[in-house]
Order: structure tokens, then C-alpha cells, then sequence
């Protein structure tokens, strides 16, 4: 069958980013290594660009014989990943362009290519897309994840071919994982279609390739015990990479559980203990092993731990309340947590390293950034009256009224502990003496506005959390209640 015209309304933004990558590629064809610095502000102020686009734009319809489907859900997720891939690639020029001199187009390149997996995910209705999809978005992030290679083999950056090595591992290990599974799905129910899925007689067969499946996209999250790579991968990879990694890749890992666990299989009563028990593991022993790390890197990586666990608390219920504050928690994730990356990379940039000491002084040596860390970190910790506060509230207010009471209460004990870690960093910046050796912080243009935009998603959206909670409302209803009963096939 041809596609129409039709077939293309949906994934104009998708089109957009295609556009983009080949327009890199031809870019340093006819202008060269020198012009990667150039080529890099371009793809990141233009991911900027069609964020802004799909406000204008209807992204609604269906594609290819209901294979991709766009709607709220799908153009919010859009959103999320080209705001991270934009602040990745504009937070990272002056990384880029010192670092990798004669490689800054390709950098660019892997990370707009795994955006443009991670845009087409959200749409897609079949389990072959949404394979295809993910592992788009996958592949470069494990060039990216070595790309200094053995460039610095004496610096901050000598760990990056085991960090990569690691990520590699994990994720063909999880990728193997979640196709076991899904072929297990599909021999059971006969399609590969995620809205027929509900339609296919419950068997434990089809039961156990859920199983499978959760199994391998835990692994994509980071949830406990499927964990045990995250630390070291932030540790050994460039932080704008880093920042990029944290985020984007995870939210992309619950899209794809809610469309097969959620969506097509209405997560079965043995999916659902296994989700608690990740949920409430998740949440102890990463703010647990956040607390003796004094290495600011580790301490987000083993924070963010906690927080995949948060989000599980709203994935849970599956219903549109939770949905929504799912939704939501994911956008105040996708700005704070960049932010507090970007002022890592800038204090790694001048330091060396990134251990608490570094960021002794801050607040003499740079009162912008110790500013802008204070209030990342306040956001993590889920202070009044930043984004990160009501993302809080609004995932316990959900998972309270799904009856998942002590897991409430497992969540406020850990918040009260992320904060005694959490401060452990503001107290270095501004209650510690900067050291005399202490380096002069430079001036970055790039980082500088990645951070700003951070900064100022983090203290508007707290103050006006109101339109990005309608536009999560509509996203979760698009999803929740779309199609369910699909004819016999």
C-alpha cells in the first residue's frame, strides 16, 4: 500500500530532525572540520526550533495503517526529547569543539540521530516500530557514551571506553531481554499490533513475555537491581553526553513500557508486584548509595536512581490521574536534572574533576552558577516552590490515591534523606572556603544559555505549573483512553 499525504501529517516533526541530520551530513561535507562548532549551534538552536513548531503544528493522525499514531501523547514526548537533545548539543559546543576538534560533526550527528528515535517512539503502534525505534535511539548513545575514547588516558575522561563498555553490555543484554519476550507476545497473540494486543485471550505465555519485556526495559531505566551500570557510565562519559543520558533514554524507556505493559497487556497481576517491588527498591537503596558519594557525578547518577523509582510510582496505577502526574514528573526530570549536569560540566571544564571540593567557594568563584546549582538541587530534593515540588506532590498525590500508601510513605522518608545529600553540595558552594588553587570558571555561551533555559524552566513552571499540567492532562487522556476495543483480525 502507498503512503498518502496523510501518512506524513503526524511525523512532519520526525521529518524535520531527518531533515536536520543530513543537512549536518552535507554541511561538513562542503564546509569541513572547522565548521563543527557552527554546525553544532545550528542543530541545537534548530531542535529549539521544532519544539516550538509543534505548538503551531497538528501532529494528530494516523500513519501506515495505524503502525504510528500521533496525538497529545506522542507531541508531548516530542517535546521532552528535543528540549533534551537541544540543551545536550548546546551545552556541550565548547566541550565538543575542544575535546573532539575533528570529530564535532559526528557527535552532533549521533545525538540527533538518537533523538529521532526517541521521537518517532511515542507514535508507534507496533511492536516491529517500536523495536526499530528504540534502537535507533539506543545504538549512538553507546558511540557517544565512548567517544573520547583514548584521547584523555590520563585525565577525567580515561574511564570512557569501560564506561561505553558497560552501557554496550547492559543494553544488548536488556535488548535481548525485551525481544525473548515480545516474540513470546507476538506467537500468542498473532500480532504485532499494541492496540489488538488487548484483544488476544490472556495466556501465561503472553503473561511471561511481559515479564521478559519489563525485565529489559528496566534495565533502559536504571531501575533497582537492573542499576548496577549507571554510576559507572556517568562517571566515565563526557557530562553534556551525561546530561542527555540521564533523561532522555529513561523517559523513552517508560514509553515503551506503557505502550506494551500498559496499553496492550493492562500489566497482569504478576507485572504489577514486580513493578512495586522495583519501585520501592529503587527508591531506598538509590538515595541510600547517594549519601556516601562524594563525587557529584555518582551522587546525581545514584539520585536518579531514586527518582526512576518515583516515576514507577505513577506508572503503576496506569489510569489517567497518575498518567498524568507521570507526564508531568517527566518534564520537571528533563530540566532540572540537565540543568544540575550542565553546572557539573562546568565546574569538571575548570577543576578537572567534579568531587565536592571542586565546588567548594562556588558562590565566591561564580554566584550565577552556585545560584543555579542551589536551585537544581532544591528541585531534586522537592522544595517549595520549584517544579520539582509539585512533581513530588502530584506523584504521591496519584499513587495515595491508588492505595499504594506505604510506598507514600517510603517516598517522603527518601525525599527527607535526598535532601541531607542534596545539601552536602549546596553546603560545599556556599559554606566552604574557595581553595587557593582553585580555578578561574570560564565563560561559556552555549553552556551559559543551556543552563539559563534550565534554570528558568525549573522557577516559571514552579510558579506556574498550571499549562504544563493541562498539557499532561491531555496527553494522559489521548493515551488512556484510546482505542482499546480493536476489531478481530
Amino acid at each position: 500500500m502507498m503512503p498518502s499525504a496523510a501518512d506524513f501529517q503526524p511525523l512532519a516533526i520526525d521529518f524535520g530532525v531527518l531533515a536536520l541530520i543530513l543537512s549536518l551530513i552535507l554541511g561538513d561535507l562542503l564546509l569541513g572540520a572547522k565548521s563543527g562548532k557552527i554546525l553544532g549551534l545550528s542543530a541545537g538552536l534548530s531542535l529549539l526550533v521544532l519544539l516550538a513548531a509543534t505548538f503551531n503544528l497538528n501532529l494528530n493522525g494516523s500513519a501506515f495503517s495505524g503502525a504510528y499514531v500521533g496525538d497529545a501523547w506522542s507531541t508531548f514526548f516530542k517535546r521532552l526529547f528535543l528540549l533534551s537533545g537541544g540543551l545536550a548539543i548546546l551545552g556541550g559546543l565548547d566541550h565538543v569543539s575542544r575535546h573532539y576538534p575533528h570529530r564535532q560533526t559526528e557527535f552532533y550527528l549521533m545525538v540527533l540521530s538518537s533523538v529521532l528515535g526517541m521521537t518517532l517512539l511515542p507514535g508507534a503502534r507496533d511492536l516491529i516500530l517500536l523495536v526499530v525505534c528504540f534502537e535507533l535511539m539506543g545504538v549512538p548513545l553507546f558511540v557517544l557514551a565512548a567517544y573520547a575514547k583514548t584521547d584523555d588516558s590520563q585525565g577525567r575522561l580515561r574511564h570512557a571506553p569501560e564506561a561505553a563498555l558497560k552501557l554496550y553490555l547492559v543494553g544488548v543484554a536488556s535488548t535481548a531481554l525485551m525481544l525473548f519476550g515480545l516474540s513470546w507476545i507476538y506467537g500468542m497473540s498473532g500480532t504485532t499490533s499494541i492496540d489488538r494486543l488487548m484483544a488476544a485471550a490472556n495466556s501465561p505465555m503472553i503473561t511471561a513475555g511481559g515479564v521478559l519485556v519489563l525485565a529489559g526495559l528496566a534495565f533502559k531505566i536504571g531501575a533497582v537491581p537492573f542499576h548496577f551500570w549507571v554510576a559507572d557510565t556517568y562517571e566515565g562519559s563526557n557530562t553534556p553526553f551525561v546530561a542527555f543520558l540521564a533523561v532522555a533514554p529513561k523517559l523513552a524507556g517508560f514509553v515503551a513500557l506503557a505502550a506494551v505493559l500498559q496499553r496492550g497487556l493492562n500489566a497482569s497481576d504478576l507485572q504489577r508486584p514486580m513493578l512495586i517491588a522495583m519501585a520501592a527498591a529503587s527508591i531506598v537503596i538509590g538515595n541510600v548509595l547517594a549519601i556516601t558519594q562524594t563525587n557529584v557525578k555518582r551522587l546525581l547518577a545514584f539520585s536518579g536512581v531514586g527518582h526512576i523509582g518515583l516515576i514507577l510510582l505513577a506508572f503503576i496505577p496506569g489510569d489517567a490521574p497518575s498518567m498524568t502526574m507521570l507526564l508531568f514528573y517527566g518534564a520537571a526530570y528533563v530540566v532540572t536534572n540537565i540543568g544540575a549536569f550542565l553546572v557539573v560540566e562546568a565546574i569538571e571544564d575548570a577543576e578537572g574533576d567534579c568531587s565536592l571540593q571542586a565546588f567548594e567557594g562556588l558562590i565566591h568563584r561564580s554566584p550565577a552558577l552556585a545560584f543555579a546549582m542551589l536551585v537544581f538541587l532544591l528541585s531534586l530534593a522537592g522544595i517549595p516552590f520549584v517544579i520539582g515540588f509539585w512533581a513530588k506532590l502530584y506523584v504521591f498525590l496519584a499513587a495515595w490515591q491508588a492505595g499504594l500508601t506505604w510506598l507514600v510513605a517510603l517516598g517522603a522518608v527518601a525525599a527527607v534523606v535526598g535532601l541531607f545529600y542534596y545539601m552536602q553540595v549546596a553546603r560545599a558552594m556556599f559554606m566552604k572556603p574557595a581553595r587557593a588553587e582553585a580555578a578561574a570558571l570560564p565563560h561559556r555561551l552555549g553552556l551559559t544559555f543551556a543552563i539559563a533555559i534550565c534554570l528558568a524552566g525549573v522557577i516559571v513552571l514552579g510558579v506556574f505549573p498550571a499549562p504544563l499540567l493541562d498539557q499532561a492532562e491531555r496527553a494522559a487522556a489521548s493515551f488512556v483512553l484510546g482505542p482499546r476495543q480493536i476489531a478481530a483480525f
